[in-house]
């Protein structure tokens, strides 16, 4: 089955909204409020956006076998995407100058609870 296989591309859009669910979930367990979810822009999209308080999480969410594949699976260009279209999602808030912004990562493994990695963009450099 490769990527053009409609069972298997059918499987993975099934594994990517249950790894949001689950990490929404987890998010909804840390105070936080989930605001958007696969938030679309021209420039890309944004798996989930939550807030609490002035605090806004933009978090990209990896079902992978292991952590470091899941962080592995965050490319330079995809981190440039996600800035890109945060930077339109923000741009929108009545309250954009009082906010705090932090890009983190949601990995989604077998048989576990998710991982959250908070700040994964910069966690790297």
């Amino acid at each position: 089955m490769g990527k053009n296989d409609p069972k298997a591309r059918l499987k993975a859009y099934r594994r990517g909204h249950r790894g949001e669910w689950l990490a929404s979930l987890l998010l909804l367990t840390k105070g936080f409020r989930v605001v958007e979810r696969r938030y679309r822009t021209p420039l890309g999209e944004i798996d989930l956006i939550a807030r609490r308080g002035g605090l806004v999480l933009i978090v990209e969410v990896k079902a992978r076998p292991t952590l470091m594949a899941a962080m592995e699976a965050i490319s330079r260009q995809s981190e440039r995407r996600i800035e890109g279209a945060a930077d339109l999602w923000l741009a929108r808030q009545h309250d954009y100058g009082r906010l705090s912004v932090r890009f983190d990562m949601i990995a989604v493994l077998p048989w576990r609870w998710p991982v959250h990695v908070e700040n994964v963009f910069y966690a790297r450099q």
